[in-house]
Formats: C-alpha cells, structure tokens, sequence
C-alpha cells in the first residue's frame, strides 16, 4: 500500500492530486473494501466530525458519506440549507436569511474535522462554475479538510469510485476503451459527471472517447485539462458527434446526460432554461440500448452514476442486464469515500 500522506488534504477536483495520490486513495478504498467485507473493525475516525451541507438532493452520496464516517468510528452531520442561515458569499448575503461562508467555515473548523458539500445547477442559479467557487470558499477559510461531494464543475468521488470499479473488473487500464457518451433525459443534469471521467480516465491510461451532440459541449478548459492527461500518461482522448461510432470496441460505455453550457451563464445574461430543454429534445435517439452494446466489445461493461433514467438515457434491459455494472459502482462509492476520509482527516 502507498503511504503518502495526505491528511489536511481538500479534495475538490482529483486534478489537484497526482498519480500516486489517487492510487494511495484506491489502494486504501480496497482495503477497507476488505475490512467491511469480513466484518472486521475500522475505526480511523474515531469520535471525528463530518459536517455535510447539502444543497442539492442526494440518496448515494449523503447515505455512503454518512455510513462511511458511522463504519469509521465517527459521525456525519447533516446540514440542509434550508435548517441553518444559508452560506453565502461575499455581497449576496441577505439580512437574517444568510452568513457569510467565512465565518460558517471558522465556525464549523471548531466543531468537527472535516467539511463535505454538493451544490450545483439551480441552487446556484445554473451558473457554471458557481459551485465550484462556493466550494473553494469554504476550503479558502476552513482549517479542516472540505471534500467536494458535487459541483458544477467535478465530481471526485463519484469519478474514484468509477475508477475503482473499472480496475476491478478490468484489471489494466491502459489501452483499454473507455466511451462517455451525452444521452437523453427530459431534465438538466450538471456536467461535473462527464468532467469527471474524462480527466480521470485519461489520467488512469484508458483510451477515452467523449461522444455528444453539437451544443452540448464540455468545458473548453476540461477538454484541453484532458488532452493533457492523455499526452502524460499514454493514453488518447478524442471527441466523437456519434454514439454509434463511438461505441464501437469500447470496454466501457457511460451513457449520461447533461446540460448545455451555451444556455448557461456566464456566456448568457440569464439561464435559458426552456431554449436547453429544446435543445436536449432533438436528441431523443441518444439512449443506451442492446443493440448499442452490441457495437461495442463482447464483454462490455454498462456503467452510470445513478439515478438513471430509465426509458430515456437508458433501457431496462441494459441497465438490469449481464453487462450493468451500476451497483457496484454505487457500492464503490462507499469504500473510496471512506478512503478519502480517512486519509484526509485521519
């Protein structure tokens, strides 16, 4: 196992981290993968504090952050915006409504030992990048750790518990086909998903392709981030405007969807809302189906964040299917989590 140390570490995008880090993070995630397994105790975190502020839903990320600090020794709180004066910051407070994120950071940093938030799309107004600056605000003030459980702009957990469930199952990675591929969905989704996964992927040697319709493009700054991953770890990267061609021989499809960022403030006025939707309606065609992986390698695997949904990113016979991997990646979840945790705040 890796040693590095990493307490007092924020975790806020895996592009902070190098190489070995993660791998410290996925050796330490098997680990206590293990521990669990066998009913074996692990209390790294005995009597610490977790403080959650979720301003978005959550059945995945709030239930395996609050398992894992119970299966650690320690415990979560979980704060909802709408329970405490909302953290706001500098200039958007509103008198007896919210605190400025300076001092709800100092606060908590006397309390407890580490502080994870979610926040994105409409609690921000769906302006990008908003999130993420509300999450480093908190990591600028706070003197305990502040783990990033979802921004508009990553997703690190979600994209270590993705690694690891790929390694698992695929052993190497490098060389192997990785597709994140756009599919439909009637709502907006954030793009931290995708974001996610192609700078990890490429990190991690997979050979990504990035397959969506035009106008719904990632992040310029993401793509080029990725780009660069490739080029330092042997990997390729490319972009693909269809599903089936790039789907085809790939080891590992992620069909999800998002949002459009040309709908999206800073590069309008306002959010545009109904011209996105309007947008996402003409690609009804982009949903995962049999005969989809059937383009793909024999031994494909189907994989999704979760909540999926179903009949229109994907069928419920990919998703109930052999190739599904999606419960493992949602148990995955808990396992790297703890390992951030516990590196973190150990």
């Amino acid at each position: 196992m890796h040693t590095t140390v990493l307490r007092g570490r924020d975790f806020i995008t895996t592009q902070e981290w190098d190489r070995d880090q993660l791998e410290t993070l996925l050796d330490m995630a098997l680990h206590l993968k293990r521990k669990r397994a066998k009913r074996e105790p692990h209390e790294l975190l005995k009597n610490k504090t977790l403080f959650m502020l979720f301003y978005n839903l959550s059945l995945r990320t709030r239930n395996s952050f609050e398992a894992g600090m119970t299966q650690l020794g320690g415990h979560a709180h979980h704060l909802s915006p709408k329970e405490i004066y909302r953290p706001a910051l500098a200039g958007e407070e509103i008198p007896y409504a919210t605190e400025r994120i300076s001092d709800v950071a100092r606060v908590l940093t006397r309390y407890g030992d580490g502080v994870a938030i979610r926040i994105y799309g409409e609690q921000v107004g769906w302006i990008y990048g908003k999130g993420n600056e509300i999450v480093r605000e908190f990591a600028r003030w706070a003197e305990i750790p502040v783990i990033n459980m979802e921004c508009d702009m990553y997703h690190p957990c979600q994209e270590m518990a993705d690694i690891m469930t790929a390694k698992e199952k695929l052993g190497k990675l490098q060389g192997k086909k990785f597709v994140i591929s756009w599919a439909y969905s009637g709502g907006i989704k954030p793009l931290a998903v995708p974001q996610s996964c192609v700078l990890g992927f490429t990190r991690f040697g997979m050979d990504v392709v990035l397959a969506h319709p035009k106008g719904l493009e990632l992040d310029p700054a993401i793509i080029d981030a990725a780009k660069k991953n490739a080029e330092e770890n042997g990997s390729s990267f490319e972009v693909s405007y269809s599903m089936d061609e790039a789907f085809e021989g790939a080891h590992i499809v992620y069909p999800k969807a998002w949002g459009s960022l040309a709908y999206m403030p800073p590069r309008t006025k306002k959010p545009d809302v109904d011209g996105m939707l309007k947008l996402l309606n003409k690609h009804k065609g982009w949903i995962c189906t049999e005969e989809k992986l059937d383009l793909c390698d024999r031994n494909v695997y189907y994989m999704h964040c979760l909540p999926a949904d179903r009949g229109q990113e994907v069928t419920d016979a990919v998703i109930d299917g052999p190739h599904s991997i999606v419960f493992d990646q949602a148990e995955n979840r808990l396992h790297v989590q703890k390992a951030i945790m516990a590196k973190t705040m150990g």
